[in-house]
């Protein structure tokens, strides 16, 4: 706003600048003083309508014409599709053609920038963030990917070292053992020269006593016993051993370490969105005043946990063991799959493919059953999953906790890959709650991508948008002052409702979070809740293991 324009002072004419406004020109949409309109008038390249101010009309802004300066577009020619004056007009050059008023035609376009904006605000952008999250997570992974290379590649040296180490020392243990029998050979060998040093010594010594002596019967029984002595002892001869290295063929020494594949960056194709319009709106369908059950699945658990619609008939679910079964509406029991490790599941899902995700907290596990052979997708590290959803996009959302339980956080999973992860606010505070493995988090993805979380704990449904930002938590209904708010099932439908179960009823939201209604049906602890594709409502209840199919829409 201008300074000399606040409400706390006259408002000034648009030309002096110096006296209060009288008068007002809807054309030039311009304030005058009395002064300045005479001066204003004075302008006849133009037919000005100069009314009392507080007589004036709101003046559309009406384009200037391009090729008639001194005038306003007031129509728009359908044809050549521009805005024309009355000159263009009585020119003949649009003669024939479809005029539509101009204001009409802004009206028009203004309502289509506001879908364009309303889609690349709500539904193009996000996306992009996706994208920027995606990337960023993949390289946060990279430096552990690559850092696990490099540890690799050191590890596969050491054996290296080792093994070379080893070939060395048995090489010095045989050179050295070499060397002791070369040692023991000569001294042998010194020895026996030695001994018959000591014994010629000695017949040196009895030879000069006798000779001394002159003893005619020592010298009379002398035997000479030189010839014996001629013969030199065995001279001992060693070939010293000799070390012949190999020349290092690098080539070879190379493909014994290992190889390493090539990097491959390919740059795949966007995909295009749909555009708003392509996006068919699903058919409004009225809640029912009085929702009803239609149908009673009993379980054969003590208690039960979870239920997953595989089709209108057919559901999964499981209960206090690590039994998951796969029941019709008549009871009847399909299909029983135990888990991997033999322990409780901590939920199941159903894939958009017809097939079952189950998390195991103790195994830090996410896995598949496709087939009726159970596969480990995924294996977390510091984490412990709980809760699982499937999306339309056939992505897997996943609540888990540390394994220290201080924090919590939302993790999208495309395959094994992780794409995004939602823990925090735009002021960086935890969005969901934190506590022990049954702090229950269920979670469902709204058919506008937002994600619906049921925090036990904290008391609230915690929406999100699909880049992760929060739209709004719902504490339950504002009338309902004597209970407390404890959500914990929770699913979505068609019509972008959020259904969300509190141990006695479900509470109904629009997507915006504003209560509906509540569906009551005389449940006893509701827990579990999914949604089949005709937007029947499936719960399961904790305290009788038993599934009740309800008609609410």
């Amino acid at each position: 706003m201008h300074p000399r324009r606040s409400a706390q002072e006259v408002l000034l004419c648009d030309l002096c600048e110096a006296v209060p406004l009288q008068s007002h020109c809807e054309l030039c949409n311009i304030n005058l003083c009395k002064a300045c309109v005479g001066e204003h008038l004075s302008d006849t390249s133009k037919d000005h309508k100069v009314v009392p101010f507080l007589r004036r009309k709101a003046t559309p802004n009406y384009p200037k014409c391009p090729k008639h300066a001194d005038k306003h577009c007031e129509l728009h020619c359908e044809e050549c599709n521009i805005p024309v004056c009355s000159t263009c007009i009585s020119s003949g050059k649009h003669k024939g053609h479809d005029m539509s008023d101009i204001l009409k035609k802004l009206s028009a376009n203004t309502e289509s920038l506001q879908k364009d904006l309303k889609e690349l605000e709500t539904r193009i952008y996000p996306q992009y963030e996706i994208m920027v999250s995606n990337v960023e997570t993949e390289k946060a992974e990279l430096e552990r990917n690559y850092g696990k290379l490099t540890t690799d590649a050191d590890e596969q040296g050491e054996i290296l070292h080792r093994e070379i180490t080893a070939i060395v020392n048995q090489r010095k243990s045989a050179i050295t053992e070499m060397k002791t029998k070369h040692l023991d050979a000569l001294k042998k060998n010194t020895d026996e020269i030695t001994q018959k040093m000591a014994e010629l010594k000695q017949i040196m010594s009895d030879l000069k006593s006798m000779l001394k002596s002159n003893d005619i019967s020592l010298t009379s029984t002398y035997k000479s016993r030189n010839s014996e002595f001629r013969t030199l002892p065995p001279k001992v001869r060693v070939t010293l051993p000799s070390f012949s290295p190999q020349k290092i063929n690098k080539d070879q020494l190379n493909e014994m370490f290992g190889s390493l594949s090539p990097l491959s960056i390919n740059t795949e194709h966007g995909d295009t969105m749909k555009s708003a319009e392509a996006v068919s709106s699903p058919p409004v369908k009225p809640l029912l005043d009085e929702p009803r059950v239609t149908a009673t699945i009993d379980t054969g658990y003590n208690r039960l946990f979870s239920v997953s619609c595989l089709s209108e008939d057919q559901v999964w679910t499981h209960g206090e063991n690590n039994t998951m079964k796969l029941l019709n509406l008549q009871s009847k029991l399909l299909t029983s799959i135990q888990t991997k490790s033999g322990r409780l599941p901590h939920d199941i899902a159903v894939t958009r493919d017809g097939d079952l995700v189950y998390t195991d907290e103790y195994k830090h596990t996410i896995n598949l059953i496709k087939n009726k052979q159970i596969q480990t997708v995924i294996t977390l590290q510091g984490w412990i999953p709980l809760r699982v959803c499937c999306t339309a996009g056939n992505d897997l959302l996943v609540t888990m906790i540390s394994d220290d339980l201080k924090q919590s956080k939302v993790v999208r999973y495309s395959g094994s890959t992780e794409k995004q992860s939602i823990q925090f606010d735009d002021q960086g505070r935890p969005l969901y709650s934190s506590g022990g493995l049954y702090n229950y988090k269920y979670l469902s993805e709204n058919k506008n991508l937002d994600i619906c979380v049921a925090d036990r704990s904290a008391s609230a449904v915690v929406v999100v948008n699909q880049s992760g930002k929060l739209r709004f938590r719902y504490t339950g209904h504002p009338s309902n002052t004597k209970q407390s708010f404890t959500p914990v099932g929770i699913t979505t439908d068609s019509q972008s409702h959020i259904l969300t179960a509190d141990y006695q009823r479900i509470h109904i939201l629009d997507q915006d979070g504003q209560f509906l209604r509540y569906i009551h049906c005389h449940l006893k602890l509701p827990l579990g809740l999914c949604v089949d594709i005709r937007d029947n409502l499936f719960v399961a209840e904790w305290l009788t293991a038993k599934v009740k199919k309800i008609k609410y829409l």
